[in-house]
């Protein structure tokens, strides 16, 4: 940095705070660190008692924070993401639409990998709405080699580091099974609890079957919620080991192809997802769902809502975070939960 006169700053970076007071009115900072001097700005330096200003020389080759986390910002944006204005040098992103949230983790940590600058976000893969903060980015110095931007553009590569896909599901189907439900011994208190859920990501129910047990009867009801087109299918109950459970063998002879029967969740370790060959997801889902307030579903739900296949290898992922503490008072999804 260098000291220079305050009436030849213009088009200069401040390297420090410049606080104003107006006795009774305001005492703040006028201009902050790394704000660049305007012709304007000169009455108002000079008449707070700045007659000489601490400057960055910017030579060939850096760029200004400011400029540095446009750039940066732009590696991450996509047409559903609102960005905000550059503040002491950082950009934030928010959500401008409810949707699904997804990171490439890869390359983002490439990009924050190279250093002196960074891209910060919540966690990929999970539910948002419209207005939610997503990600935020600076670089640390208060200029940059340009060099380094270019390595952070190239790290990152022609597509944006963040997507927010809306939700695309619009209708469900859903089997109870057990016929202690079907003849009307019990009160059906699952389905609520589901329909619920799936309203939170605007999917109606719109078909419900209540089979019972058995296992051909099951594969019916499915057969004939899936002739009704709906985007998604739940079974509900009948997902254990005992011997009259035929929720997943009823699902396999409906002709779904199973992509897992288990899942290393707690509460959530005996849940089900297929596909069927036109794309339609179906889901066999425990009894902990019925009155656990975080399980499974919760986890997968925001990729099925919209309509991104789940893998068998992202299921096995949840491995690590899987495990719900079973908190007093749930704060999920702001706890490390599926994480």
């Amino acid at each position: 940095m260098k000291q220079i006169p305050t009436k030849e700053a213009v088009g200069h970076v401040l390297c420090h705070d410049m606080t104003q007071i107006i006795p009774g009115q305001y005492k703040d900072a006028r201009f902050r660190k790394g704000h660049v001097v305007r012709e304007e700005d000169i009455p108002i330096l000079l008449s707070m008692g700045k007659e000489n200003l601490y400057v960055w020389e910017m030579v060939p080759g850096m760029v200004h924070e400011n400029d540095a986390a446009e750039r940066l910002c732009a590696l991450c944006r996509n047409e559903n993401l609102d960005q905000n204005g550059v503040k002491e040098g950082k950009i934030e992103l928010t959500a401008a639409i409810d949707g699904l949230f997804l990171v490439d983790s890869a390359r983002l940590n490439a990009v924050n990998a190279l250093g002196d600058l960074m891209i910060a976000t919540r966690h990929g893969g999970t539910a948002v709405r419209k207005g939610d903060k997503l990600c935020g980015t600076r670089v640390i110095p208060l200029i940059i080699e340009e060099e380094k931007l270019k390595q952070a553009e190239e790290a990152a590569g022609s597509e944006p580091l963040l997507k927010l896909l809306p939700w695309k599901l619009k209708t469900a189907g859903i089997i109870t099974t057990g016929s202690e439900v079907a003849k009307g011994l019990i009160q059906d208190s699952f389905t609520p609890v589901v329909k619920e859920k799936l309203a939170a990501f605007g999917i109606e129910t719109v078909q419900h079957r209540l089979p019972g047990d058995d296992m051909e009867a099951v594969a019916n009801a499915i057969q004939e919620v899936r002739a009704a087109g709906v985007d998604l299918i739940l079974c509900t109950g009948g997902m254990s080991v005992d011997p009259d459970d035929n929720t997943p063998g009823a699902v396999k002879r409906s002709g779904a192809n199973i992509i897992t029967y288990g899942a290393p969740v707690l509460p959530g370790a005996m849940f089900l997802l297929g596909y069927f060959e036109d794309g339609t997801p179906i889901c066999g889902l425990p009894g902990c769902v019925m009155y656990a307030k975080s399980t499974i579903f919760d986890l997968v739900l925001p990729k099925i809502a919209a309509g991104v296949p789940i893998t068998r290898e992202e299921i096995a992922a949840f491995g690590e975070g899987g495990l719900c503490l079973g908190c007093e008072v749930c704060t999920y999804p702001n706890c490390g939960f599926g994480k």
